[in-house]
């Protein structure tokens, strides 16, 4: 008999999260946190779920990889047409969860979103591999298409186009940053009294503070 989803539990025992230990910087602190699960080997660390809504308010959400981290705050690149794009453009403001399983670790991103420079945006296309950049040409993300058919047959006239040629970026794709107001780092503990601790934006200060589980 399958096992009932009520009954999959795990009780967390790996470690503690206290604030005397935790850098008073929340990107600091999740800069060593991602660097610790990299070492762990992880299966992409960098991925996160990423929420964003309607102007009216309905949400949805998709994992992405984040692809930069500095002071300012977390980048990742998309199409701007796909859903997140159109969403964003109405409603510049994401969440972003980053869930570390193995190391019992959670953090919960929240903030204002703006698109990063064009500067950047280039020079991370340019690093990305031949196929990926290829691929931002051939598909309109979130568009409703015929069949596969129609992506493959665009991919080999893009690759037959640009066989000897550099592969220029898509206007319409590019960089978002996330930049936090709120960072809540959680660590799994016994008998679900996790802890959790949220830095909050005020003023330009970050202001650390412990939450009930």
């Amino acid at each position: 008999m399958t096992q009932s989803i009520a009954d999959l539990r795990q009780n967390y025992t790996l470690q503690a999260l206290n604030e005397a230990d935790v850098d008073p910087d929340p990107i600091q602190q999740f800069q060593r946190w991602l660097d610790q699960a990299i070492a762990a080997e992880l299966p992409e660390p960098n991925a996160m779920t990423l929420a964003t809504a309607t102007r009216d308010g309905i949400p949805s959400a998709r994992i992405v990889l984040l692809k930069g981290l500095d002071a300012r705050g977390f980048a990742f690149y998309t199409n701007y047409e796909s859903r997140k794009g159109r969403e964003l453009a109405d409603n510049p403001q994401a969440a972003l969860v980053f869930l570390w399983t193995v190391l019992e670790r959670q953090v919960r991103i929240e903030g204002q979103v703006e698109k990063v420079t064009a500067a950047e945006t280039d020079a991370y296309f340019q690093s990305r591999p031949l196929a990926s950049r290829l691929g931002a040409w051939a598909s309109e993300q979130s568009r409703v298409i015929r069949d596969r058919e129609v992506l493959e047959k665009r991919f080999a006239e893009l690759k037959a186009t640009y066989a000897d040629e550099t592969v220029p970026r898509p206007p319409h794709w590019g960089g978002y940053r996330v930049i936090p107001h709120q960072i809540e780092f959680w660590q799994g503990r016994t008998s679900r009294l996790h802890d959790r601790l949220r830095y909050r934006l005020e003023e330009g200060n970050w202001h650390l503070e412990r939450l009930a589980p």
